[in-house]
């Protein structure tokens, strides 16, 4: 069950937070749109001095230890600036809080007090260009000596440029899947980048490749064949973290669709004067207004220390479609200057599609819900 933070200290960080955003990192859209690169050597140090690494890691190991009520707002405020910050800092809070929940005490104290001020980060290796997940992972983990031997490649694997452990899903046996963390600099890994990206532009998404890498057994998470549920349980909190950043922005792309919709004039009068036109704006208001309502039931029951699979896969779900749906109509409010560089409205159309594929494309939330139903699940 998470406590998170007393609110005066909430609040503290919020300001801190939210004034780096929009004061010191909102102003470098432009240069990361253009050269489609991340300034790291401005970014990451803003990011650790506000504490933004450690958001959800436990005091206890430096961190804030943020209830997941407390995190969701601020990765949302996160998404409505250039989206290749974002990422950066859903990636590296996701699996930060997930080794917290799944790592051994000798793990969590090598890793997470570096992973608090962001000289140590995360990255999640499990998406394979030749295979499918899950029980048709090609990767292999054999054991060798007193550890493994680890075979096999990884791709569009997010942070790979800033990660200084991967958690790779590999099979330890044919029928078992276990979790490594494994090192950057294992003998045996090289790391490549992949071609740039459509939104959320800067980060890496790179390809490793593991040729015999010797990994000790203490750099397996919990037993062997316990893969499979350590990925359901991280993926399952971090779809939520992906909804609350199609939350933040769907709030963006309606702040700046109304401000447009007022001073845009036509035939001397303001375009939100428009019946059209206001009836985009009540949808996509519908639109965040739902889902807020669902990211707040979804985080309560998870801060109380319930499993929430169906809750994870529909709030995820239903956030890429909302999402969609805003930045569409917003596109519609803003016409043909929406289109240009000229507004962040382009942007965000953009960086948004990203959320249609993180932690599991639609099929995947489909399946999960309707599993959990058949399963007796009611909502």
């Amino acid at each position: 069950m998470a406590e998170g933070l007393a609110a005066d200290e909430y609040a503290a960080l919020w300001k801190d937070i939210t004034t780096a955003i929009w004061d010191r990192l909102d102003p470098l859209e432009e240069q990361i749109e253009n050269e489609e690169r991340i300034p790291y050597e401005t970014v990451l140090p803003i990011l650790r001095e506000t504490g933004a690494f450690g958001l959800l890691v436990p005091r206890s190991y430096g961190g804030s230890g943020l209830s997941i009520a407390q995190y969701l707002p601020i990765i949302g405020e996160f998404a409505k600036i250039q989206g290749g910050i974002r990422v950066i800092v859903h990636v590296h809070n996701s699996f930060a809080h997930a080794l917290s929940e799944i790592g051994d005490e000798e793990q969590r104290r090598a890793i997470l007090p570096g992973a608090a001020t962001g000289d140590r980060s995360v990255a999640f290796a499990l998406t394979e260009p030749d295979h499918g997940t899950g029980a048709d992972l090609g990767t292999t983990a054999k054991a060798h000596g007193s550890g493994y031997v680890l075979d096999g490649r990884k791709w569009l694997i997010t942070n790979s440029d800033l990660a200084s452990h991967f958690l790779v899903f590999a099979k330890t046996d044919p029928g078992a899947v276990s979790a490594l963390l494994v090192e950057r600099d294992a003998p045996g890994l090289t790391i490549e980048p992949l071609p740039e990206t459509m939104g959320c532009k800067g980060g890496q998404h790179g390809l490793l490749t593991f040729d015999n890498v010797p990994v000790p057994r203490s750099a397996l998470v919990g037993a062997e064949g316990e893969g499979q549920d350590h990925l359901e349980r991280a993926l399952e909190i971090s779809r939520v973290f992906i909804a609350a950043s199609s939350l933040g922005t769907a709030e963006r792309a309606l702040e700046l669709s109304i401000a447009h919709a007022e001073s845009r004039v036509t035939f001397g009068k303001p375009i939100a004067h428009r019946q059209a036109v206001q009836r985009y704006l009540a949808e996509m208001a519908i639109d965040v207004y739902a889902l807020r309502g669902m990211l707040a039931d979804a985080a309560a029951k998870w801060d109380a220390g319930e499993r929430i699979p169906a809750e994870s896969s529909m709030v995820k779900q239903f956030g890429l479609e909302a999402v969609g749906r805003v930045t569409d109509r917003a596109l519609l409010v803003h016409g043909g200057i929406g289109y240009t560089r000229k507004l962040p409205v382009e942007r965000l159309y953009r960086d948004a599609r990203l959320n249609w594929l993180e932690e599991g494309p639609p099929t995947i939330q489909y399946m999960v819900t309707a599993r959990e139903l058949l399963g007796g699940y009611r909502p």
